[in-house]
């Protein structure tokens, strides 16, 4: 796991982005552990019924799929989205077990971190986000840590409703 209160007095920016990414993708996993499967599975929120711990774990696994590999890598998109449904990842979450959600998204964050380590922060992704803008890696990893912290604090407030579990588990 990850620790970020054991830091160096220097990093370069690579080393900086990366640790934080995999700060908060450890920090997602560990408001995981030892949910049970049925807990995994509840959604609490009456205004949003896919919030679930499976859905935003599942959720985040599709993000960086995206991220990395349809929008910086260029390629087809083969994500669980569709126009109908464009949440359906957090909705076919539910039919798999949390810890095999679990271990798909640490087995994919290793496959993107090789990725990363291969390529210049200051490499453009190939597909255009928007009004033919190519954003950098490093664009893509400053998002990526905003997203998975922001859904952290969704898990800390799911976790709290489901079992009381509280605080920074790293």
């Amino acid at each position: 796991m990850t620790a970020i209160d054991d830091t160096p007095p220097a990093w370069d920016e690579r080393t900086q982005l990366t640790t934080f990414l995999d700060y908060a993708r450890d920090t997602a996993r560990a408001k995981c552990a030892g949910v049970s499967a049925e807990n995994a599975r509840k959604a609490l929120l009456p205004g949003s019924p896919l919030m679930t711990l499976s859905g935003v774990i599942n959720h985040l696994r599709w993000v960086e799929y995206y991220w990395f590999q349809v929008v910086f890598r260029g390629e087809e998109d083969q994500g669980p989205w569709t126009e109908e449904d464009p949440d359906r990842e957090m909705r076919i979450a539910v039919d798999f077990p949390l810890t095999r959600l679990l271990d798909e998204y640490a087995e994919q964050s290793a496959r993107h971190r090789e990725l990363v380590a291969g390529c210049s922060l200051d490499e453009r992704a190939r597909r255009a986000v928007r009004d033919d803008l190519h954003v950098d890696l490093r664009w893509i990893l400053l998002h990526l840590i905003e997203e998975t912290a922001r859904h952290n604090g969704h898990l800390d407030i799911l976790r709290e409703m489901l079992d009381g579990t509280t605080g920074n588990p790293l």
